[in-house]
């Protein structure tokens, strides 16, 4: 594809930025769509004319069969849980599933309990994996690419993260699954949803949490990225509500131990340890520089596993993908990558059981 992802995002629109507590979306915007006609995995599900299911009646952790039966491509974004059959799923990467046609799938586990059937096909959850997994997954993905040209995962860093998810937000779950997680936590993820609107012809949002850039999603036909905006927005609210929820439980600890300070000392670090640090206004600048770095990431190609190129993409600090058909971007994510935030949790949990791909 060349630079055509580097003009892509020269091209990008960014709206007028809205914030709730730790978070704040930029809309983007572009004015050509190109590219196939396709709908959702939602629509495609609830239309009746596609069908996920085991690959067969034992079934197999890392793979999926998909058969689409409409007369229109869909699209199945990187990240997406799907609930039911022998155990819930995340799809690998970003696949583009043809009209009149089937094909397996990549997925990683996130409900690591259970190996039994409760349905024969799957459901959407309703739900993606929050920021930080989507990330290390993607990494891992690429990884794996660059070995065996498989689009495989790190089954044991999804589910540490998955775990560390219920840990942080104190869910227990009976089988170790995301979407219980998701669902405990549903009225503050609707909190943040309330908070963010879709403008007219948006096609993406760039996330800010804690006032630092941590990615951006972007599919080319708006009203796609409507019915994929509720999930979106609350794969990014995840993290932030955990985040906000931490820096509590900080604030908190601090307050205790000003007990065996003097009484001034006490009332200065009090008032310091209550404030805490709000997360500072994004400038379209910042925005802007966020998206000019993820142009400037070095390109690698590779075949889709449905329809299309798939792109991998790594910078300083960045790792990126888009789908392409013909030219056209069909949908592309860039990450932040934090190095102290990856040796702290997810690397760190993964040496100590091992790193793998499966």
């Amino acid at each position: 594809m060349g630079r055509t992802i580097e003009n892509y995002l020269k091209d990008m629109g960014l709206g007028e930025v809205q914030a709730f507590d730790n978070m704040a979306v930029f809309p983007l915007t572009r004015s050509s769509n190109g590219g196939p006609e396709y709908i959702t995995l939602r629509e495609a599900l609830e239309r009746g004319v596609f069908a996920v299911t085991e690959t067969s009646e034992g079934g197999s952790v890392p793979e999926l069969r998909v058969e689409n039966k409409g007369d229109v491509a869909v699209l199945m974004l990187d990240g997406e849980e799907l609930a039911g059959a022998k155990q819930n799923r995340i799809i690998n990467t970003t696949i583009l599933v043809g009209p009149k046609s089937g094909l397996k799938v990549p997925v990683s586990c996130t409900e690591q309990g259970r190996w039994s059937y409760m349905s024969r096909e799957f459901a959407e959850s309703g739900h993606q994996m929050d920021r930080k997994l989507r990330s290390a997954n993607m990494e891992a993905v690429h990884a794996s690419l660059r070995v065996s040209k498989e689009f495989r995962s790190d089954q044991g860093l999804v589910w540490d993260r998955v775990a560390e998810i219920a840990h942080a937000a104190a869910v227990p779950t009976r089988t170790g699954a995301m979407k219980d997680v998701y669902d405990a936590k549903g009225a503050e993820l609707d909190d943040y949803l309330k908070s963010f609107r879709v403008v007219d012809g948006q096609k993406g949002m760039l996330v800010f949490l804690e006032g630092k850039p941590v990615g951006f999603d972007f599919v080319s036909r708006p009203a796609a990225f409507g019915l994929l905006f509720p999930k979106l927005v609350k794969s990014y609210a995840m993290e932030a509500m955990l985040a906000a929820e931490a820096e509590k439980q900080r604030a908190g600890r601090k307050r205790t131990r000003l007990f065996g300070k003097g009484p001034e000392e006490a009332k200065g670090a009090g008032e310091k340890a209550a404030t805490g640090k709000a997360a500072k206004s994004p400038s379209a600048e910042e925005a802007g520089a966020f998206l000019a770095a993820a142009g400037a990431c070095d390109e690698q190609k590779n075949e889709s596993v449905g329809m299309g190129s798939y792109f991998r993409y790594a910078g300083p600090a960045m790792v990126g993908s888009a789908l392409a058909v013909d030219q056209a971007v069909v949908h592309m994510a860039f990450f932040r990558v934090d190095e102290a935030e990856k040796a702290g949790n997810i690397a760190g949990m993964s040496s100590r059981r091992g790193y793998r791909i499966i």
